[in-house]
């Protein structure tokens, strides 16, 4: 995919320089680590990095994406991550940074994506600080606040030591499986000058190692396994979005007569209406993918999301299970992330994609054919045009209204039901947060329409009402860099995942179902989402409240997105999930 930049790049005036700062060196040991932007909400304990992206780098390769808050910052890292595969750097101020951006930290953590994250501090040496600020930003071990949910930490002493931590850093969140992590700069070593710059690294030296390939033994005991297997099952689980590999992927299936399932949490993983694709995509499997999983005698598990919970709600599961996965190498003791620990036959410790190729390359299947990117394939109906919206309608008409399109899902709410959809391509939708974070999807989108923007795709999102509230002002930055998507607010007017929970315990306890939206309710006044989107900048439309003013709103949004706008449509939906989501959030065993 072609790399472009944003629309608007604020250029500024031409420096000739005074000098070499140690600021300076920190700027170009990102630019040659290859790190296109850097997210940040300014902050003075790196007012010399700022400086220096500025004043010594021309504010290019990398380039600053102002964010009105820090964790909008780390999540568009996040969502650029989940498209390329690639980290942006996010610079966090002090301490009080720090803690804005933690819950996102957590969701690329839990979701296992690359971001670089760079902090700063007031001077360590106390009679550098200055009274009273320098003091309230200086912590003593800052990273302990995010050390149990990123992958490495350091807070160096020198430019010398600070240059081996930034690429060290690099090389590690790279490294599968990958992950967040940090690097803290103390602001004297930021603003020391230097006679000149020093010899910095040959990038190209510190690489992150070749991914691990399976053991012969191990590739041989799960080619014998499938290879017998009557009724074998993949789980297609965390894998790669590079095409070449889901073409492989498609082609082991296939030549094996595997029955799949798939998680709509991670995205796309395998074609959802390929006819050995089985259940839904979903947050909790349904009787369907049960059914499957209790058949199987053999279960492929390509790094799939809480495999031992996935068999325990399937009930007697008698299969023989590889897991092929690299994830234990991040269980940390802090986090409960990792999820039960599940019984296997195997476990290949390399990424899914690499056992996927060695299985084949045993089995002799061939590469398969790569996915075409094509139009949006929704699986529900177009609604009638009267039709009240709900959870389910509005797939419909999301659906007539991107026809002929060609669109990336980032990201889609609680409520959404895994059957309203088919996905055909690994870009065709992006997962969820990891997390569990609310918040998160306005970054998330934003970041991956920025590693979007060019590619002939439409990056759409389905936003909750609550998570678009929370971090409405991201959307201001999309609007600043000029950053086109679409995003459908499904507006219920509640926090509805804990009327779903109030009504199991009002049950319980034989109390008032009708109390359960106290609390909970989003109204009163009511909110003007459209109006809020056009505060931050954005093309607001709505509030649109049926199935044909839908279709007509996401017809209007394309014709915006064209132009280049970042457009935001409240479609009001009555409240509820689909009965599959509701059951696994209120189950109790």
């Amino acid at each position: 995919m072609s790399e472009q930049k944003p629309t608007r790049v604020e250029t500024p005036v031409p420096s000739e320089g005074n000098g070499v700062w140690g600021s300076d060196i920190f700027a170009e040991v990102l630019r040659g680590l290859g790190v296109k932007y850097v997210a940040l909400n300014p902050g003075s304990s790196f007012r010399g990095l700022h400086d220096s992206l500025v004043n010594h780098l021309g504010n290019h390769d990398p380039q600053m994406l102002l964010c009105l808050h820090e964790e909008h910052a780390v999540a568009i890292a996040h969502g650029y991550a989940k498209v390329t595969g690639e980290p942006l750097a996010v610079i966090l101020h002090s301490n009080v940074g720090l803690m804005h951006g933690t819950m996102a930290i957590f969701n690329a953590w839990c979701d296992r994506v690359p971001v670089l994250i760079y902090g700063a501090t007031g001077p360590v040496d106390a009679a550098l600080r200055r009274p009273w600020i320098d003091w309230l930003h200086t912590c003593r071990d800052q990273a302990a606040m995010i050390r149990n949910y990123v992958k490495w930490d350091d807070q160096p002493g020198s430019m010398e030591a600070a240059i081996d931590s930034m690429v060290r850093a690099s090389m590690i969140a790279r490294t599968e499986p990958t992950g967040p992590t940090y690097v803290n700069f103390d602001v004297s070593i930021q603003e020391k000058q230097h006679q000149s710059v020093p010899a910095l690294p040959d990038y190209a030296r510190y690489q992150p190692p070749l991914p691990a390939a399976p053991s012969a033994e191990g590739v041989a005991r799960a080619t014998e396994l499938l290879k017998n297997a009557k009724k074998p099952v993949v789980l297609a689980g965390r894998v790669s979005r590079d095409p070449a590999d889901w073409a492989r992927r498609v082609a082991l299936v296939e030549a094996l007569g595997a029955e799949v399932l798939t998680d709509i949490r991670i995205g796309a993983s395998f074609p959802t209406d390929h006819a050995q694709h089985r259940g839904k995509p979903a947050f909790f499997i349904d009787d369907a993918a049960g059914e499957v999983l209790r058949g199987a005698d053999v279960i492929l598990s390509l790094d799939w999301l809480d495999l031992a919970g996935t068999l325990k709600l399937a009930g007697k599961v008698e299969a023989k299970v590889i897991q092929v996965s690299l994830d234990h190498q991040l269980h940390n003791g802090w986090g409960m992330e990792h999820q039960a620990m599940p019984a296997t036959d195997l476990h290949l410790a390399c990424a899914p994609d690499r056992a996927t190729h060695a299985i084949a390359d045993a089995l002799g299947v061939g590469a398969g054919t790569e996915p075409a990117d094509q139009p949006v394939k929704p699986a529900l109906s177009a609604p009638s045009a009267e039709t009240p919206l709900d959870i389910m309608t509005l797939a419909g008409a999301l659906g007539e209204g991107l026809d002929g399109v060609c669109a990336s899902m980032v990201r889609l709410p609680l409520g959404w039901a895994g059957e309203a959809w088919h996905f055909r391509h690994p870009l065709d939708f992006l997962g969820s947060d990891g997390g569990a974070g609310i918040g998160s999807g306005p970054g998330m989108l934003i970041g991956a329409a920025l590693a979007l923007k060019d590619s002939g795709r439409v990056p759409v999102a389905v936003l909750g009402d609550g998570d678009f509230m929370m971090a409405a002002s991201a959307f201001w930055t999309a609007a600043h860099y000029g950053t086109p998507f679409l995003a459908v607010v499904s507006n219920n007017r509640s926090f509805y995942n804990d009327e779903v929970h109030q009504e199991r315990v009002a049950v319980a306890r034989n109390r008032p179902v009708e109390n359960k939206w106290i609390g909970q309710r989003i109204g009163d006044p009511d909110i003007d989402i459209a109006a809020v989107a056009r505060a931050q900048g954005c093309e607001g439309i709505g509030p649109v409240s049926t199935a044909g003013e839908l279709v007509e709103a996401v017809k209007k949004g394309l014709e915006l997105v064209k132009e280049g706008k970042s457009v935001v449509i409240d479609a009001r939906v009555q409240p509820g999930y689909n009965p599959n989501m509701v059951a696994g959030l209120t189950r109790s065993e």
